[in-house]
């Protein structure tokens, strides 16, 4: 007996594999907080953002390196190492008393956790949906990412108000532990021999650096321009003003889940670049948008459009790159793919910020459109079309098929 080829997206193993996902993402989203912690230390902003940005950068250097490992050694080995090493180094903020050394290496730690943990994870429900729906799928993981994004913060802001922060790390711990039986518990899909990994991985080192760089550059872009909305929005909108900006979010939110669920799959449909860069389109002409409101209701639209269009190009985007690289190198071409947007997302901050400083937030919107656009733009005209997938699953014996369940 063979494992057998999945139909639908909600299989056994994908529920398993989706839920250790989200449990995942809740553990780390209630750190969101965290910066609350060192209020009782008089910690200076710039320590705290230092405290609180080394799990980034920590997550952002680590992952090409593990992303190769991904594909050699299996993701769930590698997710649950991941994640195993979260469970060790959570309960020892217990243990922080201070804004020193100690709460910059755990952070540090939780970085290269999350980095590998989450890469592999990711790699896994992507492996475990039906292979003619790559991008459909990875729309749908990130669902599951910005559901716990959105509940992490609330389960954290309600555990402070009852149990303070020991309260916080022992959640963190429970959902973590949560993580780790689900991963355990999902049957990993097979993995391609190494002949085959080299095959299709040759495909990219036949590309000229030219054209490597620019396939890189648009998530680095994509990055840089969501910063913009992610990090100056709140700001912009009280400089109108509009009155709360939470509404904003809320119709973002709503629009990229609605677009990932319903039409996700449309470039596993039409093609990637046929979506990517109307998707990009869509985004650049918003932050247009955005520099024009004037009302409330003007305001929650753009959120609404904002959130339509990156809905649709992150799926695309990632399963461009996921393609271009071979599936069956899935795991390096994820850890790429999210380095180079978290890349764009630290660059971008400040370099927007600068704009912003010299200009204004409407001119800072305009000139991340137009940069989103020109970038796009170039990308549709000079990237390659991804070589036609091979959406064959390999196969194992039912003697080791049986080692899996």
């Amino acid at each position: 007996m063979t494992l057998a080829e999945p139909k639908t997206f909600w299989t056994r193993d994908f529920i398993l594999a989706i839920l250790g996902y989200f449990f995942l993402f809740m553990s780390i989203s209630l750190f969101f907080l965290y910066p609350l912690f060192f209020e009782r230390f008089g910690a200076s902003e710039s320590r705290v953002g230092l405290i609180m940005g080394i799990h980034s950068l920590m997550a952002i250097f680590i992952r090409p390196f593990f992303g190769r490992l991904i594909d050699v050694r299996g993701r769930k080995r590698v997710s649950l190492s991941g994640i195993g090493l979260l469970i060790i180094i959570v309960p020892l903020f217990h243990l922080v008393r201070d804004a020193g050394i100690l709460p910059l290496a755990l952070r540090g730690l939780t970085g290269l956790g999350w980095g590998i943990s989450m890469t592999a994870t990711i790699t896994i429900c992507s492996d475990l949906a039906p292979v003619e729906k790559l991008a459909h799928s990875m729309g749908i993981i990130g669902v599951a990412g910005l559901v716990a994004s959105a509940l992490g913060p609330l389960a954290a802001e309600e555990t402070l108000r009852r149990l303070d922060f020991s309260g916080l790390f022992t959640l963190s711990s429970i959902f973590l532990g949560a993580a780790f039986l689900f991963i355990l518990a999902t049957r990993e899909s097979p993995r391609a021999a190494p002949e085959q990994r080299q095959a299709r991985s040759s495909i990219f080192r036949r590309l000229s650096i030219p054209t490597i760089l620019l396939i890189a550059a648009l998530p680095v872009f994509h990055g840089a321009v969501r910063s913009a909305v992610v990090y100056f929005i709140a700001l912009f909108g009280r400089s109108i003003p509009v009155g709360r900006v939470a509404p904003f979010f809320f119709s973002f939110s709503a629009a990229a889940i609605l677009t990932r669920l319903w039409i996700g799959d449309i470039s596993d449909r039409y093609g990637r670049k046929q979506v990517i860069f109307p998707a990009a389109g869509i985004i650049s002409l918003n932050c247009v948008l955005i520099s024009s409101v004037q009302s409330q209701g003007m305001f929650i639209l753009t959120g609404f459009i904002g959130g339509f269009g990156q809905g649709l190009i992150f799926p695309a985007l990632s399963a461009y790159i996921i393609d271009i690289l071979g599936r069956e190198n899935k795991g390096l071409a994820l850890s790429l793919y999210l380095s180079l947007f978290d890349v764009g997302m630290g660059v971008g901050s400040p370099f927007f910020g600068w704009i912003s400083d010299l200009a204004g937030y409407r001119t800072m919107y305009v000139v991340a459109g137009a940069i989103l656009l020109i970038s796009s733009a170039l990308f549709s005209l000079k990237a390659p079309p991804p070589p036609r997938a091979d959406v064959s699953r390999p196969r194992i014996p039912e003697h080791e098929d049986q080692t899996t369940r």
